[in-house]
Order: C-alpha cells, then structure tokens, then sequence
C-alpha cells in the first residue's frame, strides 16, 4: 500500500480509560477517561494536525469525548462497532483487548475513511435522551404488567408490581411533557413536528424521533434517507443465484417506531393503503409489503420537511 502522510487517530472508549492509536506512527498510549485528561488529548491531538478520529459507539460513554474533539475543531466521527468487529475479522485479527482494538479502530479510520457528520447540537441531544429515557420507562412498565400477567402473584406481590406500574406510569407523562416542552420552544422543531405529524399515521412519537435520532431528513434524496434508516433493500444475489432483497443496518430506532407508524398509515393514510393495497394484490409477502410501505411512508415525510409543506399539500408527493 502507498504510505499516506495523513494522520489516522483510533480510540477505544472505556468507562475508566481512552485507548489511542495513531497511524502511520504506530504510537499508542492510555490516559483516564476525565475531563481534564480528555482536554490534555484533544490539544495533543489538535498538535498532530490529525486527517480523522474514529470512536466506536460504546452506549453513550463515547458522547463526553466526541463532544470535546468537535469543539476543538478536531475531525472526528463515532462508528458502528460491528462494522469495526467485521473489518478486524477480515483483517484476521480475532484477539480482542482495548489496546488491539483502539489499533484496529485506527486501521479501519486509515482504509475505509468514514464521512464527518456535523456535530449534533445541544438541544438535538438533549431530545435523543428524553426519547431514550421514554424507552426505557415505557419498557419497565411493559416488564411490570407481564410480571402482573403472569402466573398470579401473592396479592401483597400484585400490590408492590401496581404501586411500581403507577410511579412508572407518573415519570412516563412527565418525560412526555418535558418532550413536548422541548419541541414547544424550538421554532424549527415546531415547523417539523407540525410537517411529520400532519401525515396520517405518523403520530408524535415518530415525530419525535425523527427529529432527534435522524435530523438529516429532508435534507437528503429517497435512496439515501432509505439507505440511512435501514429499509432500503440490499441485493442477495451470487453466481446465477438471486436472492431475496433484505433489509438491514440503518438507525434501528427510528426504523422500529417507523414499522409501528407504517401500520397506521396503512389503515388510515389513503395514500399507503392504495400502495399497500396494489403490492399485495400483485402477490408480495406481507411482511415485504409493509417494507415497501414503510419506505414509501419515509420518502413522503422526507420530501415534505424539504418542500416545507404539510399533509394536504404533498400527497401527490412520491
């Protein structure tokens, strides 16, 4: 390979440490995982005058570091870690400690050069955990009623699982209206949410995850909004073989409520019932018909956010 005079940076992310790895250099350190030890990077980093930073998503411990690495200007862009699982397996390197990794996240930042985003702002961030927040209560009160369903408990076991159902079901409506608060007091997430929201079928919670877990929307074609979610279907295809079309990768969180909307719009959007309707009379599965759908549904809300105009206005949109 033709040595480069870039400068490639892979760190791995843990709760008590920064793996670093720079390339061509091959010069590899640990420091803490600390704000005054992540600001002492950034300045050495800042002095290597580096082409790219590559982090792994570790769960949100890697949002403190990315945060400070974009605010001091400093090329960098977080990763799926399974695409760097499969390019070390590729790369024949199935050991695994923090030190190999941050070589190998390092390795993959030289020879496949993921694009920088621009940085997500505060206010973006801020919507993206109230909605992870939202999850996680909605998920424990379903934990809860499934306990209370289940083989029935002692009734002094049934009255702690109603009286934890109950709390959980107070912070749900307060995460709600910290949500809608949020939205409230923003202009453009306003504008969007009243846009997303005017279509049949799409309710305030695809609303509001489109707004924070893919604020790209609208900005972007259909093949690449499709490609960025996840339904954009990959070919199967080897030698004379022809494979059934899949779906795969893309942000799982906003493909999962986009599926549940898709349902609704279904039933109640006049638009994807026909669409809908004509894929299942030409003989389509039904789970591949609801794909389609839920493609279709996501390239409309993408034309309309980049037209600005509402429901009445866009259904001829495609």
């Amino acid at each position: 390979m033709t040595p480069t005079a870039d400068t490639f940076v892979g760190i791995d992310v843990s709760k008590a440490t920064l793996d670093v790895h720079v390339l061509p250099a091959k010069r590899a350190w640990s420091t803490p995982n600390q704000d005054s030890a992540v600001h002492a990077l950034c300045k050495e980093l800042a002095a290597l005058n580096v082409t790219l930073i590559v982090l792994e998503a570790t769960g949100g411990l890697e949002r403190r570091l990315l945060a400070a690495l974009l605010a001091a200007n400093l090329p960098a862009v977080v990763v799926n870690p399974r695409r760097v699982r499969d390019f070390a397996k590729a790369n024949g390197c199935l050991a695994k400690t923090d030190a190999l990794d941050a070589a190998i996240i390092a390795l993959f930042a030289e020879r496949i050069r993921p694009p920088v985003r621009p940085p997500v702002d505060a206010e973006t961030q801020e919507l993206a955990a109230l909605l992870a927040r939202r999850r996680q209560v909605v998920d424990m009160i379903t934990a809860e009623k499934n306990r209370l369903g289940a083989d029935p408990p002692s009734k002094r076991v049934q009255r702690a699982i109603r009286r934890t159902i109950s709390y959980l079901e107070k912070q749900l409506d307060e995460v709600d209206n910290d949500i809608d608060t949020a939205i409230t007091n923003s202009l453009v997430w306003k504008a969007k949410d009243d846009i997303i929201q005017s279509v049949p079928g799409a309710g305030p919670v695809l609303s509001r995850t489109i707004l924070s877990h893919a604020p790209e929307t609208g900005t972007l074609n259909r093949k690449q909004i499709a490609a960025l979610i996840g339904v954009a279907p990959l070919n199967r295809d080897s030698g004379t073989l022809r494979g059934r079309r899949i779906v795969w990768g893309g942000r799982t969180e906003v493909r999962n409520v986009l599926y549940m909307a898709t349902l609704a719009a279904i039933r109640f959007n006049p638009v994807i019932a026909r669409f809908h309707a004509r894929l299942i009379a030409a003989g389509k599965l039904k789970k591949v018909a609801i794909v389609a759908c839920m493609r279709k549904l996501l390239t409309i809300l993408n034309a309309m956010l980049r037209s600005n105009l509402q429901w009445q206005t866009t259904e001829v949109l495609p």
